[in-house]
């Protein structure tokens, strides 16, 4: 398009584009056929596209996604590229779905494993080094099962589709952990129960019982930083 023909006033321009009106009847086929080749696709891949899905589902409806948009708005694209693209990503996939149902080697390549992000109470930094998560985004998914106390975890893993699952210890059993509220909240931090005789690392959660502040290194992470344990 010219700068010349770009006017602020050309109100048709503006809400049809440059494609002649009779597109507009040519649009609701065009919308109609991808609508149903996607739900067939989707219907064909199988229940796991409407839940939460994995790396290669996620490139999958990428792929389809990419292969419908244009020839619903552009005329001259036509609609057999996008049924080939689907064909295409739709064998990929089942092979895929295929394959790791037979080869677990194959699955834990294409699809991912399970990941250990914390164990009785400390957090596995290696892990989650591995895994791409940081130590504020897995103390959020504590907080959200009311946890304020690290100590009450006993697992958390990163499922391979990217989901957390927690399992905590029973609510009538103390544990000694670090708190893993914000430091700002000072009226909820005065309500927790501190420990005299106990620490924890700073970094991972270690617990440690002590008298005093200790001052060697962290036996699970190696640093120095401890606090006061709280109990819940």
């Amino acid at each position: 398009m010219n700068s010349t023909d770009a006017e602020l006033w050309d109100w048709m321009r503006i809400l049809l584009g440059s494609s002649p009106p009779i597109f507009l009847i040519e649009v609701i086929i065009r919308v109609s056929f991808i609508y149903l080749l996607l739900m067939v696709s989707m219907r064909i891949m199988g229940k796991r596209m409407s839940a939460l899905i994995s790396r290669n589902e996620m490139i999958a409806m990428v792929s389809l996604a990419a292969a419908v948009g244009l020839p619903m708005q552009d005329p001259n694209q036509g609609l057999i590229p996008a049924v080939i693209v689907a064909i295409i990503v739709i064998g990929v996939q089942r092979i895929i779905s295929t394959n790791t149902m037979k080869s677990a080697k194959f699955e834990s390549l294409v699809v991912g494993s399970i990941n250990a992000l914390a164990q009785d109470g400390c957090l596995q930094l290696k892990n989650m080094e591995r895994s791409k998560i940081t130590r504020e985004r897995l103390l959020t998914e504590f907080r959200n099962k009311e946890v304020t106390n690290l100590g009450k975890v006993q697992r958390a893993y990163l499922e391979a589709n990217g989901s957390f699952t927690i399992y905590l210890y029973d609510e009538d059993e103390e544990r000694e952990g670090l708190c893993i509220l914000p430091d700002w909240d000072k009226e909820f931090l005065h309500e927790l129960t501190v420990t005299d005789d106990f620490f924890a690392c700073g970094s991972c959660g270690n617990v440690v019982q002590s008298q005093n502040k200790p001052e060697q290194t962290c036996d699970n992470c190696g640093h120095k930083e401890w606090f006061k344990a709280i109990r819940a």
